[in-house]
């Protein structure tokens, strides 16, 4: 890192600010590699709690939990059995309570997840209405629906999972004779609610009443383009139009959100909606963000560019151009928890991501990836909007490829073992240490539920404190600047013409971020001197893979 100016760290901002959300630093925590704190080998809210003065030192303004609810974890949690009750692997609702209330007294806010779509098979509902039987009312809360052909033994549609594969599994009647289907867009262990129905809705309104009561300042909605489905189960159409989709982005989607914003609107000060919300048309994607409805929505497009100054230009340009009618601030991501990390993806010939492209042994240079993610985090936060940060991406950990013995994720499974799955951006964080499990838990701590690999200490939370040229160290010295200085904390952009393979933009009247993208190193426009940088410059030129923050 290369800085002539560095900031004293500011005070957060008044917690009681309403429009925290619009540029807020917002770290995503997966609990279940975090931090251990009783020493079981599975990361749980007392490990969280252990660890806010890090969260704090880092300058967030919020976190983002994964679900922390019982579950089978089917699917990493998103099978939910009870959103009124932590997972007795992670603790208890008290010391969630008390979490939530710990990082507020420090200045962070917290986001939860809730998962519409679905819930897990051992929810109570869906148990009823496996026993209930065809026709009950209790199936009525999700879609059941006989078969077609003789006997019912064909599926209702040939919709694909987002996981590969069916959508459809069949039921057993109670004599032992082939019952109906249920639909599931994910696992098995993940059955779809059907949203035209009342107890759906009240449910998912108490749901968000309950921990809005217990102090979060809002919730992250997953696959939220998803829940509402066309009741006549037609075939997904070769090119649906706008709201033709059968089960993605239908017009009655709007409705929800509607709702749950007016839930949070009961609260004072904000209580906050974010969508995850996969969409190529912008028109679409900006209604999730008219004023009655979301808050913001996550910015996938970004993340998913390759390394090029003009992708990665085009994907800003459309962003702001999708947020501008609706007001909504951009989001900004680089990774999370289902997507390789950066340090990885950036270092590979093909530096996009796709899920459908994700392979075993893919070719990876670490050093060049890791510079292109240093660049890149200093170019995110020098963006107008809101960052979001995955847990162990301030550290630059890389994307782990696990042994196959040892994946749990059902994408795996499903793809016939050909993709790697999710795990490898879940290992747990090193903590301290020159071994595993690097403090990750307490000193007789049993191996973590994930193993982490033998060439980590340079990358603990310890060995970065401790080196004024890791990446912890820009991060934490990126967010403060951000934090500090005027020009980024407003909204204006504009972009500035230093070629080709340059990304370089004016923020406010006297701060600039460049970044080269290019093969040599590129003469800097006049300023007044360097605010931060994510590599040394080379005799005043900006090397290959380096974005610098400039004072004009």
């Amino acid at each position: 890192m290369d800085t002539d100016v560095l900031p004293d760290r500011p005070a957060p901002p008044a917690i009681d600010d309403p429009l925290w959300w619009r540029s807020a630093v917002i770290y995503q925590v997966y609990v279940r590699s975090f931090a251990d704190g009783d020493g079981d080998g599975t990361g749980d809210l007392a490990g969280v709690r252990a660890r806010l003065p890090y969260l704090k030192a880092l300058g967030v303004d919020a976190l983002w939990f994964n679900p922390w609810y019982v579950t089978p974890l089917a699917d990493g949690g998103y099978d939910v059995e009870d959103y009124r009750r932590i997972d007795p692997r992670f603790g208890t609702l008290d010391e969630a309570e008390q979490l939530i209330a710990e990082a507020l007294a420090l200045g962070i806010r917290t986001i939860i997840d809730i998962v519409p779509n679905h819930l897990s098979d051992r929810h109570p509902w869906f148990q009823a209405a496996l026993s209930a039987g065809p026709g009950s009312p209790e199936r009525e809360r999700f879609w059941f629906h006989p078969g077609k052909g003789p006997g019912g033994d064909e599926i209702p549609t040939h919709w694909v999972s987002s996981f590969q594969g069916s959508t459809w599994t069949r039921t057993t009647n109670p004599d032992g004779t082939p019952g109906e289907w249920y639909l599931h867009l994910f696992t098995p262990e993940q059955p779809d609610l059907n949203w035209n129905h009342p107890d759906v809705q009240r449910e998912h309104e108490d749901i968000l009443r309950f921990w809005f009561d217990r102090g979060v300042a809002g919730v992250r909605i997953d696959s939220a383009a998803l829940p509402v489905k066309d009741p006549d189960l037609p075939e997904v159409p070769a090119r649906p139009g706008p709201g033709g989709h059968p089960h993605l982005d239908r017009d009655g989607i709007h409705d929800i959100y509607r709702a749950w914003r007016a839930v949070a609107d009961e609260y004072d000060g904000s209580r906050v909606l974010v969508g995850e919300v996969w969409l190529d048309d912008a028109e679409r994607f900006a209604r999730y963000l008219r004023p009655d409805e979301m808050h913001t929505a996550f910015n996938f497009d970004f993340m998913t560019q390759p390394w090029n100054a003009g992708r990665m230009r085009g994907s800003i340009e459309r962003t702001l151009a999708e947020h501008a009618p609706v007001g909504a601030p951009a989001t900004w991501v680089l990774s999370n928890h289902d997507v390789t990390r950066p340090v990885t993806r950036y270092g590979r010939a093909d530096s996009g991501f796709a899920f459908d492209r994700k392979r075993f042994g893919t070719p990876t240079d670490l050093a060049r990836g890791t510079r292109r993610a240093r660049a890149a985090a200093l170019l995110v936060a020098a963006l107008p909007g809101s960052m979001y940060i995955y847990q162990g991406d301030e550290l630059g950990l890389p994307e782990v490829e696990l042994p196959r013995e040892v994946i749990e994720d059902p994408m795996h499974f499903r793809s016939g073992g050909v993709d790697p799955g999710r795990d490898g951006c879940r290992v747990p964080l090193p903590w301290a240490g020159a071994r595993a499990p690097y403090g990750f838990g307490t000193d007789r701590a049993h191996r973590p539920w994930l193993p982490q690999p033998a060439d980590w200490a340079a990358l603990t939370v310890a060995a970065e404190e401790a080196d004024p040229q890791s990446m912890l160290t820009l991060y934490r010295s990126a967010i403060a600047t951000r934090r500090s200085r005027g020009d980024l904390v407003g909204e204006h952009l504009a972009w500035l013409e230093l070629g080709a393979d340059v990304l370089a933009f004016r923020r406010g009247e006297h701060t600039a971020s460049v970044t080269n993208f290019g093969p040599v190193p590129i003469s800097l426009p006049a300023h007044r001197g360097v605010v931060l940088s994510s590599a040394p410059l080379e005799d005043g030129a900006l090397p290959p893979d380096t974005t610098v923050w400039l004072d004009l």
